[in-house]
């Protein structure tokens, strides 16, 4: 292929990336999005596989076919509570796979192979893809497993950790320039690797599980900028502009959530947050003799005398899969002259636009989701607020000054203002941020205990009778 065509299809694959991304941002044009990012990346593949002279033909639509029965098969039976770990092993393999493509094009080139020159782009480039590159996959790797529950969920904190995390992190600038003060050998390069994966580790093992969205969208940040430094090492300019805008991308959201959570970056991942976990006996402080229960046809005849009703999901919702149960419940009570909204924090769940897709996959009309800062002025006027599976985001300890409070700091919403809260959820154990609930014992909330699916329906049936 001449040098003009493929400029041109990495032209038009850099130009599909974009309008991907801005089809994204918005819930009705995230599928043609999510279309136009994945052809940009089968036409860069394509072309770069062709230009290099790589593979055949044969073997690039083999390779297609594969892919897509993969992802097919992937896209099938991973649940929708399950998105921020398929989300979390992604980041991680794309961070693992560009150290280790770095690697081989050094090992390439130490042979005199197609690269004919290490010089110091290859090297600076090749050092920062492999650390970042480590460190994402490691780190990602330990935040899959933490949302996976193969590691508790609650920070890890080792003694000395601080440190440790320093003298890595010296160590691994050390090795790397080591490397581009000495062309001659792949060692530093593979031991930088090495600590640099150990380092992802230790990063990752004291963040909470309140914090882990966020944790993941800085992983998602890393992945693109390792995989922008492998394009610098090969001088290719489809994967340099691919990996840059994951990385944009991924701190524009990061920064997004940091500033929803009123947190730092830094305190998200160096204060080791969410290290304060409440005990049975503290609960029972807060909880004992002021919770009170309630019954579906109870709650069924406080949301027939109601005129707005605000419902505000969470995690709860999405393990249950409650979302077409609560969709059953809404259109009944806007039949019943009801008038019904949806309380959408940004960190609901376990990743941004968690909850929205959701509500969005049960056809509930996106005009209905309104955001923190609109919801919020508009809970005094609420008779019933419905909150189904959430905890942390409507936690009024968020609003205390207690640095000690892991969540301390962050805006939620303020349900507690409407005149009747109803909590559906399964118990009183607490949520990500390990904390008990002052909400749950206050004077105009109602625990309505069960599945969140089970509740939605029988709270349907209710109403159907009154």
């Amino acid at each position: 292929m001449s040098n003009n065509l493929i400029n041109l299809a990495y032209l038009i694959a850099a130009v599909l990336f974009i309008l991907g991304l801005k089809g994204l941002s918005h819930p009705r044009t995230a599928v043609r999005g999510n279309f136009l990012g994945a052809l940009g990346m089968l036409i860069a593949i394509v072309v770069t596989l062709l230009d290099r002279r790589i593979v055949s033909f044969e073997i690039i639509i083999a390779g297609m076919v594969v892919g897509a029965l993969v992802g097919a098969i992937m896209a099938y039976r991973a649940p929708m509570t399950a998105i921020p770990q398929v989300v979390a092993i992604f980041n991680g393999f794309g961070g693992g796979a560009s150290a280790l493509a770095v690697g081989a094009a050094l090992e390439e080139a130490l042979k005199g192979g197609f690269i004919e020159t290490i010089d110091i782009q290859f090297t600076l480039a090749a050092v920062g893809s492999g650390l970042i590159g480590g460190v994402s996959f490691t780190g990602s790797a330990i935040a899959f497993a933490k949302l996976q529950g193969i590691l508790k969920g609650q920070p890890i904190m080792l003694p000395g950790r601080h440190v440790i995390n320093i003298i890595l992190a010296l160590a691994c600038v050390t090795l790397g320039i080591w490397m581009v003060a000495d062309t001659t050998s792949s060692m530093p390069f593979w031991i930088m690797v090495g600590t640099a994966s150990l380092l992802g580790i230790l990063l990752v093992l004291p963040i909470g599980g309140a914090d882990m969205p966020v944790v993941i969208s800085l992983l998602n940040a890393y992945s693109g900028i390792a995989a922008a430094g492998h394009g610098w090492v090969l001088n290719n300019s489809v994967l340099i502009i691919a990996g840059s805008l994951v990385g944009a991308a991924g701190f524009i959201l990061t920064a997004l959530m940091c500033r929803a959570m009123n947190r730092s970056l830094a305190n998200v991942i160096f204060a080791g947050v969410g290290a304060v976990v409440s005990t049975e006996d503290e609960s029972e402080d807060i909880y004992a003799g002021k919770v009170k229960s309630a019954s579906p046809e109870e709650v069924a005849m406080m949301l027939e005398g109601a005129r707005r009703v605000v419902i505000a999901p969470g995690y709860g919702m999405a393990v249950a899969q409650a979302q077409y149960a609560i969709q059953d419940l809404t259109n009944l009570l806007e039949s019943k002259g009801v008038e019904v909204e949806f309380a959408i924090h940004p960190v609901a769940g376990r990743m941004p636009g968690h909850m929205n897709v959701l509500l969005a996959e049960a056809n509930i009309p996106y005009e209905k989701l309104k955001e923190m800062d609109e919801i919020n002025p508009t809970f005094r006027q609420t008779d019933v607020v419905l909150v189904i599976g959430a905890n942390d985001v409507v936690n009024p300890l968020a609003r205390e000054a207690d640095p000690s409070i892991p969540i301390s700091g962050m805006p939620i919403l303020n349900v507690d203002e409407a005149r009747s809260v109803v909590i559906v959820k399964r118990s009183l154990s607490p949520g990500f941020a390990g904390i008990a609930n002052p909400l749950f014992a206050a004077d105009n909330c109602l625990m309505l205990f069960g599945d969140a699916k089970e509740v939605a329906v029988k709270l349907t049936a209710a109403l159907k009778e009154t």
